[in-house]
């Protein structure tokens, strides 16, 4: 048989090998990274036997396979270890997950985080125990009564699941035995940088109407700096966590009288409206007309959007009079309303409609997380109707706007492109041709971009961006989707150049997506230290006492009438009280009056990115803030305005 490698190289054997024997002879390095093996396309466990020709790739940490199987054996050391303290334990499921692993189990006394510590004291134990690590296969009879002995009710009721005549797996490691699919490491002895990171509720099978299991999250690389690296992030991400900034800053609060429905404050509101203000101004420029579409449409509309029938489970209906409506969970069809209530010609395309449209959608309380998941947000979507032959410019100028706007606020981001899956709508040619239209927009930009085989939409091929923020972490916020249907369905029609009518195609887009989310977002990666256009105070006028509260009100009179953003600390304090309470606020500049200041017309001022920056005429300040301003930049920490 002969194995076609990674790299394209070939190996050429007379006998079946396993993955991990191919592995070996490779090289003896390898083998001991080795987690997995990738068989066409298909990630396998090491112990797979290989017996006929193959591409086959080797998996270590660095792939994502390879961590996958790496961290969910680490899970099972994990089960292990709990059934070692705590016999009465059952357990749920332990899968691998992006950043680590958890799982789910049943107990009368619920673990606390002390329990914690002494799991991954008995782990530790477990690891050195260097256990072999065995797959074995029963048929399903077997494997219920097997599941049944041990008396574990939740891997019983996922083995009759399956069907009758199912094959069942388990893997074996010392005296714990756990139903798994693998793949799963040799060994135990690898696994010796892990940490158990936190506790939570989680419903059996993800359904209210189970019973709530309690899970176990955890992490596990490699190697102890690895760890200590990750645990640093996590750290710094709970410092930043814009559920605690957005109160301590006074952008927005959540009640327990509507859950998921977030309210903005009036320092969020000027940090919305900045955000917003900056939307219109880059979509004006790019050639976008902005409208508003209602929120509540008739069901016939969402009948014919497909949403009724797909998503009714995450709308929210109504009746009047006597006849079904919905809050819309999306703004497309309002669009697509508002091309169809004029004839339309091919002089009229482009056609770039633009709305920030509030939408809602149902998800369980569960879920709901501060601003990154909530029940009512606002979208900011953009549907371009085109001719066949402006998709590429178009996918182009989009993809232009979105790098604009992730450049802005410093993020970095990578780009997927999504094709075709088994569900979709549409004829081979349609499909071809917008996916290639999509490519080639991505390779004449010069963009690098991952292909995600068969995870588009049903109705077309998407383009997705991934930012990265400031600590590593990663957002899908921006997306390009070429949609087919929805112009069929609603008969969306233009008169083409040779006066006969022409179905146009439609593209869905974003760019911050959920503005909610984009600011929950915005507030993690700068930390509530917001660049000045963006703040919601741009500058803190602190008077060194009473006495020059008079002054203080003329600098702050300016400021405003200049169209700054500022407000003045009329307290009673000292002003080194004053100051530290302004830094705690994230304030960009404070500008402290007293004797000198007054008697100059100067202010004495104090920035967020360098310190004291002494004494300036109030007009030189303002022309300063004013450009940095005007021209929305990021001042670096320790640099002076020129």
């Amino acid at each position: 048989m002969i194995i076609t490698l990674k790299d394209g190289s070939t190996k050429e054997y007379a006998q079946s090998k396993s993955i991990y024997e191919i592995a070996a002879d490779i090289s003896e390095g390898l083998a001991r990274m080795a987690c997995a093996g990738e068989v066409d396309g298909e990630v396998k466990d090491l112990r797979t036997v290989i017996d006929g020709d193959c591409h086959l790739a080797i998996l270590t940490f660095q792939d994502e396979g390879g961590r996958a199987a790496f961290r969910h054996t680490t899970s099972h050391i994990m089960a292990q270890a709990i059934k070692r303290l705590y016999p009465d334990a059952k357990l749920a499921i332990g899968p691998s997950i992006a950043d680590g692993f958890y799982y789910d189990i049943d107990r009368e006394k619920p673990l606390t985080s002390e329990d914690l510590e002494k799991i991954e004291a008995e782990m530790k134990k477990i690891v050195k125990e260097d256990l072999k690590i065995e797959r074995f296969e029963l048929p399903r009879a077997e494997a219920v009564e097997l599941m049944k002995e041990k008396e574990e009710p939740y891997k019983v009721e996922l083995v009759e699941d399956l069907p009758e005549d199912a094959v069942i797996s388990f893997y074996r490691q010392g005296e714990f035995t756990d139903l798994c699919a693998g793949p799963h490491l040799l060994s135990t002895k690898p696994v010796k940088a892990f940490r158990l990171t936190s506790l939570a509720g989680a419903y059996w099978r993800g359904s209210e109407k189970n019973k709530m299991l309690q899970r176990i999250y955890g992490t596990s690389y490699t190697k102890k700096a690895d760890l200590e690296e990750y645990l640093h992030r996590m750290e710094e991400a709970k410092k930043r966590d814009h559920r605690k900034l957005g109160k301590e800053l006074g952008l927005f609060m959540m009640c327990e009288d509507g859950p998921g429905f977030p309210f903005f404050l009036p320092k969020g509101m000027e940090l919305k409206n900045a955000l917003m203000g900056y939307w219109r101004e880059i979509h004006r420029k790019a050639g976008y007309v902005e409208i508003s579409t209602p929120i509540i449409l008739n069901r016939r509309l969402w009948e014919t959007s497909g949403h009724w029938d797909h998503y009714k489970e995450n709308m929210y209906t109504t009746v009047i009079d006597e006849e079904d409506y919905a809050i819309k969970p999306m703004n497309c069809p309002g669009g697509v309303l508002v091309y169809k209530s004029e004839p339309r010609s091919y002089r009229d395309l482009p056609l770039r409609l633009a709305e920030v449209g509030l939408v809602h959608r149902h998800e369980k309380s569960g879920q709901l997380h501060g601003l990154m998941r909530v029940r009512c947000f606002n979208q900011d979507d953009a549907h371009i109707f085109m001719t066949k032959e402006q998709i590429k410019d178009e996918i182009k100028g989009v993809a232009n706007l979105i790098d604009q706007v992730y450049s802005l606020f410093g993020f970095k981001y990578h780009v997927e492109l999504s094709t075709r899956p088994e569900n979709s709508m549409g004829s081979d040619e349609d499909w071809e041709m917008a996916t290639e239209g999509l490519r080639g927009a991505l390779e004449e930009l010069g963009l690098d971009y991952v292909v995600n085989e068969g995870d588009g939409a049903f109705y077309g091929p998407k383009i997705d961006f991934h930012l990265e923020d400031s600590i590593g972490r990663t957002w899908q916020c921006g997306t390009i989707q070429l949609d087919f249907q929805l112009p069929l369905r609603f008969e969306l029609e233009y008169t083409g150049k040779d006066g006969e009518k022409h179905r146009p195609i439609m593209i869905h887009r974003v760019a911050f997506g959920s503005i909610e989310r984009f600011i929950g977002i915005l507030i993690e990666h700068f930390a509530g230290a917001f660049p000045t256009w963006l703040s919601p105070v741009q500058v803190k006028v602190l008077p060194i006492s009473d006495k020059y509260a008079g002054y203080g009100q003329q600098v702050l009179s300016e400021l405003l009438e200049n169209g700054i953003r500022a407000e003045m600390d009329t307290r009673s304090e000292k002003i080194g009280y004053k100051i530290r309470e302004a830094q705690n606020q994230k304030i960009p500049y404070m500008l402290i009056v007293g004797a000198k200041e007054e008697e100059n017309h100067q202010v004495a001022v104090r920035s967020r990115f360098l310190g004291d920056e002494g004494d300036q005429s109030l007009e030189q300040f303002l022309c300063d803030i004013q450009r940095e301003i005007k021209n929305r930049e990021n001042r670096p920490i320790g640099e002076k305005v020129e």
